[in-house]
C-alpha cells in the first residue's frame, strides 16, 4: 500500500428503532480472486460510526473489499423482534476501490428484515 489521501468509512443506522446502531462488529476483508483475507475488525460507537476510518489515509489500496456487518448479534443485543435463526445475520457488502485519493463511505441502513446501502460521501 502506498501513501494516499483516500480513506474508507462506514455508518450503521437502525431503521427499526430510529437510532444509530451502536456496538455492531464489522469485519474488513481484502478480496483477491477467490481468496478472502480478514484485515481487521472494528465496532461502531454510540453514533453508529467507527472511532477511526475503517481504512485510514495512507493505507488505501485499490481492489475489491468486503465489509461484513454482524447484524444478527446487534439485533439480538438490541432486543429486536425476530425468529431464530434470524432472517438477517451477517451482511456482506462487497465493493471496489479504484480511486486511491477518494473518500469511500459505505453506510448500512438496517432493520430486522431488510437493509440498504449506497456509496455515500
Amino acid at each position: 500500500m502506498s501513501e494516499t489521501a483516500g480513506y474508507l468509512t462506514t455508518h450503521v443506522l437502525d431503521a427499526a428503532r430510529g437510532c444509530p446502531a451502536a456496538g455492531m462488529r464489522i469485519d474488513l476483508y481484502r478480496i483477491e480472486g477467490e481468496s478472502r483475507s480478514l484485515t481487521h475488525s472494528v465496532v461502531t460507537n454510540a453514533d453508529g460510526r467507527t472511532d477511526a476510518p475503517v481504512i485510514g489515509k495512507g493505507r488505501m489500496a485499490a481492489g475489491v473489499w468486503e465489509l461484513l456487518f454482524h447484524a444478527g448479534d446487534y439485533l439480538d443485543a438490541s432486543g429486536a423482534p425476530g425468529e431464530s435463526p434470524r432472517f438477517l445475520d451477517r451482511i456482506p457488502i462487497r465493493f471496489g476501490i479504484a480511486d486511491l485519493e477518494a473518500h469511500y463511505h459505505v453506510p448500512l441502513l438496517l432493520a430486522p428484515y431488510s437493509y440498504s446501502t449506497y456509496r455515500g460521501s
